[in-house]
């Protein structure tokens, strides 16, 4: 079987935003039920956030965002990936990695010195795969456990 051709890209139309709505409803509104109308916040407003859509063979089945957060130290550029999503039913394409990835270079290229991000427990062995770092222990992030995990973008 050939691996299907997966890509990452920047969302730059009013479609491709639609789309990455669409995504991350089905997952964390949905199928999670992690929020109970919409996930959408304020980041999504600000003209400032990256949006991601993640596509295998041209269909668009995962998301990530990414947007520049104050640093605690006030010293680097720090920022943060959520709302990573990939459709239950395009999960074994294994998608995740390379959304991720195009997150942190993003990041990376925007000047960005660490990237920082809230994950499900289940999902911390596949950021520490990455190159991911746990900081602290689990807290409550949109009301269930998650790890915030941390990567050196410089």
């Amino acid at each position: 079987m050939i691996a299907p051709t997966l890509t990452c890209r920047s969302v730059v139309s009013a479609g491709e935003l639609a789309q990455h709505a669409r995504i991350r409803h089905s997952v964390f509104v949905e199928e999670q039920g992690l929020f109970e109308r919409t996930d959408q916040d304020e980041f999504d407003h600000d003209p400032t956030t990256h949006h991601v859509v993640g596509y295998a063979e041209g269909v668009p089945v995962g998301t990530v965002r990414l947007y520049r957060v104050p640093s605690p130290d006030g010293d680097e550029a720090l920022w943060q990936g959520d709302r990573l999503a990939v459709l239950s039913g395009h999960r074994h394409l294994m998608l995740g990695g390379p959304l991720v990835r195009y997150a942190t270079e993003t990041a990376a290229a925007a000047g960005g010195d660490r990237m920082i991000a809230f994950v499900q427990p289940a999902n911390v062995t596949f950021f520490r795969r990455l190159g991911w770092s746990p900081v602290g222990g689990p807290v409550a992030y949109v009301g269930v456990p998650h790890q915030q995990m941390s990567i050196d973008l410089t």
